[in-house]
């Protein structure tokens, strides 16, 4: 009886590491490292983390850091000395366009057009800086407003003691304000509406009065946005 009690002692430990290290354990131990191993992958980690990311970009209604180039068609409306020494007309603007933030784009227009009535000549040309603000956004859909400074060189042939004579040609300072609404096409089209006004400052003159004018512009607007 002792001698078997001894065997079973000094056997079980045994039999113990045999079961613990059968192929059946080492399989499945091989079977579950390696799918641990994938779950923690660094690279399986980085391409779910730029999924996530792409997915949550595509939610995003509009793009920030692209640039725009548009041609506005409509037309212009003159003013004071400007008004009445040119007709208005249909004219069209140069517009470019950076989106600085989702709410926030910086807005530059440069515009040159001649008008005549009669004998008489009215010209203006403009380089302007805006700031353009976005009151909300509805899916594609987005009013905005603007507002900015900018040089102006306006000129006018106006009669002077019954005859014609062209004003000094001077760069001032001026303000511009705006209105408008657009609609993004796609990703790269976007068309709307905007309503320009431009104020140039008093030119004063070597002789006669000074040349006063301002001037809107009514415009259909298409831009095209590249990176």
């Amino acid at each position: 009886m002792l001698n078997q009690i001894l065997k079973i002692v000094l056997f079980t430990p045994v039999l113990m590491a045999g079961v613990s290290f059968s192929p059946q354990a080492l399989s499945e131990e091989k079977q579950v490292k390696p799918n641990i191993h994938l779950l923690t992958n660094d690279k399986t980690s980085q391409k779910a983390n730029i999924g996530a990311t792409s997915d949550s970009n595509e939610r995003i209604p509009g793009e920030i850091h692209k640039h725009s180039l548009g041609i506005g068609v409509g037309q212009t409306f003159l003013r004071s000395d400007l008004g009445d020494n040119g007709n208005d007309k249909i004219t069209a603007d140069l517009y470019y366009n950076y989106s600085a933030s989702y709410s926030f784009d910086f807005v530059a227009n440069a515009h040159y057009s001649e008008h005549t009535y009669l004998n008489r000549q009215s010209t203006i040309r403009g380089l302007v800086l805006a700031i353009k603000g976005k009151g909300f956004q509805f899916d594609a859909f987005s009013p905005f407003v603007l507002g900015g400074l900018g040089f102006y060189l306006p000129s006018a042939s106006r009669i002077q003691n019954n005859v014609p004579t062209e004003t000094r040609k001077q760069l001032v300072f001026g303000v511009n304000v705006g209105a408008g609404v657009e609609l993004r096409l796609n990703s790269d089209v976007t068309v709307g509406v905007i309503l320009h006004y431009h104020d140039p400052f008093d030119v004063r003159q070597d002789s006669g009065p000074k040349l006063e004018g301002s001037y809107m512009k009514l415009l259909i607007l298409a831009s095209y946005t590249f990176n």
